[in-house]
C-alpha cells in the first residue's frame, strides 16, 4: 500500500435523486450563453461557446450556507443548469452527446464580479474569480432516465424571496449536445464531469444574511445562504 505523505482527501460527491451518490471529477464551465445576459454583461452573442473551470471541492451540497469569500466587495449569484457526465467520450458527435449524460441538476456559479471585470481588462485568467472556495453550490442530481433531456423550462433565482433571475432553457445559444460536442474536441470527457451551462440574465450582488433559492422546472432547486 502506498506510502501517503497524509490522508487523501475524500471524493467531492453531489447526491443522487432517490439515492445514491455522484462523485465529481471536474467542473466545467460555460461563459456566455444565454443572449439577454451577454447584452447585459456588455458582450458579443455572436462568440463561440468558451470555457473556464472550478476546482471539484468548491461543490457545495445539501443547502449548507457558504461565507461571503474575500478580496470581493461585488459578489453575484449566476444560477445555471449543470449536466453530469455518466459516460467518457472525445470529440463527441452532436447526435451522441445526450448519450453521454447521466442526469442534471440545478447549481449556482457564484462569482468575485470584481476580480472578473480586473482578469478581464487586464487580459488574464478568471480563476480567482470564479474558482474559489465554496464557489459551486448544486443541488440533488434527477437522472436523465427519469426526466429526460430537458430543453425547455423556466430557470429562476430569487434572492430572500424576491425574483432576480429569470429565463428559459430553449433560450440557451448553445444546446447541452452541443455543448458536450464542442467541449469535448478539446479534453476528453469522463464520467464524474460537471458542465455548468451558462446563467440568463439578471445576474446581481449578495451580501451576509442573503438566501439564495434557485429553481429549474422538471430538474430540481438548489439553496444556500451567504453568512
Amino acid at each position: 500500500m502506498a506510502d501517503f505523505l497524509f490522508a487523501p482527501h475524500n471524493p467531492v460527491t453531489v447526491p443522487i435523486a432517490r439515492g445514491g451518490l455522484f462523485a465529481v471529477r471536474r467542473v466545467y464551465c460555460v461563459g456566455r450563453n444565454y443572449a439577454e445576459h451577454i447584452i447585459e454583461m456588455g458582450n458579443d452573442t455572436r462568440d463561440p461557446p468558451f470555457f473556464f473551470a472550478k476546482p471539484a471541492d468548491a461543490v457545495v451540497v445539501g443547502g449548507a450556507a457558504i461565507p461571503y469569500p474575500p478580496q470581493t466587495a461585488d459578489f453575484h449569484h449566476e444560477i445555471e443548469l449543470v449536466v453530469a457526465i455518466g459516460k467518457d467520450g472525445t470529440d463527441i458527435a452532436v447526435e451522441q452527446a445526450l448519450d453521454h449524460v447521466y442526469g442534471y441538476a440545478a447549481g449556482l456559479d457564484m462569482t468575485r464580479r470584481d476580480l472578473q471585470a480586473m482578469a478581464k481588462k487586464a487580459g488574464r485568467p478568471w480563476e480567482m474569480a470564479k474558482g474559489f472556495d465554496f464557489s459551486a453550490p448544486i443541488g440533488t442530481i434527477e437522472p436523465a432516465s427519469s426526466i429526460g433531456h430537458p430543453a425547455a423550462g423556466a430557470i429562476t433565482l430569487g434572492v430572500n424571496g424576491t425574483e432576480r433571475q429569470r429565463g428559459d432553457l430553449g433560450d440557451q445559444i448553445w444546446s447541452v449536445g452541443e455543448t458536450i460536442a464542442y467541449l469535448s474536441q478539446f479534453v476528453t470527457l469522463r464520467a464524474g464531469d460537471l458542465i455548468m451551462t451558462g446563467t440568463p440574465a439578471g445576474v446581481g450582488a449578495v451580501v451576509r444574511g442573503d438566501v439564495i433559492e434557485g429553481t429549474i422546472a422538471g430538474v430540481g432547486t438548489v439553496r444556500t445562504a451567504i453568512v
